[in-house]
């Protein structure tokens, strides 16, 4: 079943269908062209990660403003890109099982493919599928940087899994994933600043053992919203992985920078537009967005330019919202603008972006990779 967009091009926002996923046009093109222009003058590459967007639109804008490719976790993630045309796609994660692989050496018939590894028996695998469809992956040796989830540790025992790749027909040892998703929402700058400092050096020790036994690791590749210009500056990383600074979330709203304030890297340009469904409340209103519509693994939403307003209970299909003493309560049928607390699953509930500039509906972008879980 195909489900339509919620609004059509030229459309008021007051006639958008709820609840809806909404871009703040103006808000989304100043983010991207700020990581664009970052990233021009430090030289490093942007390889914009897509778990975020989920969405070949979403995608072609970056590609367009500069970025060289696109990261993804999934396979099924990777075929909705490619089969749109993206030409450059790395897969930052382990893939295991002889049908993903299968399905991923096919991809490399008509792209650039690579993927992580942090095991042997992983690499031998990779090797027998990209030998059968007659393609070549890029392999990359995933180092544990401090998330203790993925990665070998780092030094000799990733070197001698790389020479394991190189020696692997069908792959090409391109370097090393060093990703720290950990350090992204650490509250304070000084907190992130030393992980990603503890994540550098492991980075560093690797390459020196890669050094001795005859390898170079070209690309080394991660980094997130909340510590890109951390690895941009620390000459040892060329790529970098960040995904929600198109969009933002609660979660990277209560952060803070360099000088303790309020993170605002980039602005707020994705929310879930909801419509009060009911009043009855003597201090709370419900919206008809729950569960649903946004995650709420990261906490509630925030209610965009709500003041007096939080969003204290979430089920399925409701949202109840408080509304403080003194403050305006939304009448029957208002729509108001929630920041999701986590953009990426919260994008994976939803089919379309509504794309409003001024007020009125101007782009409608499929997200096209969701619920591409395998």
């Amino acid at each position: 079943m195909i489900i339509a967009p919620p609004a059509q091009i030229g459309a008021s926002i007051d006639e958008i269908d709820t609840p809806a996923l909404i871009v703040d046009l103006d808000a989304f093109e100043r983010n991207l062209q700020k990581m664009a222009l970052y990233v021009a003058k430090t030289g490093v590459r942007l390889r914009a990660h897509a778990k975020t967007h989920k969405s070949s639109d979403v995608a072609k804008k970056q590609i367009a403003a500069g970025a060289i490719g696109q990261c993804v976790q999934k396979v099924g993630e990777a075929e909705a890109l490619v089969n749109s045309g993206i030409q450059d796609v790395l897969v930052t994660n382990q893939i295991v099982g002889a049908e993903k692989l299968r399905r991923l050496a096919k991809l490399a018939q008509r792209a650039k493919i690579g993927i992580c590894f942090d095991d042997r028996s992983q690499v031998r695998a990779a090797s027998e599928a990209a030998v059968r469809e007659g393609v070549r992956i890029d392999g990359y040796v995933e180092i544990d940087t401090g998330m203790l989830r993925c990665g070998v540790k780092p030094g000799a025992i990733a070197a001698e899994l790389a020479q394991h790749i190189t020696q692997a027909s069908g792959l090409t040892f391109k370097g090393i994933q060093a990703y720290h998703g950990s350090a992204q929402h650490l509250p304070t700058a000084f907190e992130r600043r030393a992980e990603i400092s503890k994540a550098i050096a492991f980075v560093k020790e690797t390459q020196e053992a890669l050094n001795r036994v005859g390898l170079d690791a070209k690309v080394i590749t991660g980094a997130g919203t909340g510590t890109f210009r951390i690895e941009a500056e620390s000459g040892v990383y060329t790529e970098l992985q960040a995904g929600s600074y198109l969009f933002m979330d609660v979660d990277y709203a209560v952060i803070k920078d360099e000088s303790g304030h309020d993170y605002s890297e980039f602005e707020h340009s994705l929310f879930v537009l909801s419509t009060i469904m009911s009043v009855a409340g003597d201090s709370w209103v419900v919206a008809d967005a729950g569960l649903k519509s946004y995650s709420g693994e990261k906490g509630p939403p925030r209610v965009h330019n709500g003041p007096g307003l939080s969003v204290v209970s979430m089920s399925d299909e409701h949202g109840k919202i408080a509304v403080s003493q003194g403050s305006h309560k939304p009448v029957l049928g208002e729509k108001i603008l929630l920041i999701p607390g986590h953009c990426d699953p919260t994008i994976n509930l939803h089919n379309w972006y509504v794309g409003v500039r001024n007020g009125r509906v101007e782009e409608i972008w499929e997200i096209d990779a969701r619920g591409a879980s395998r």
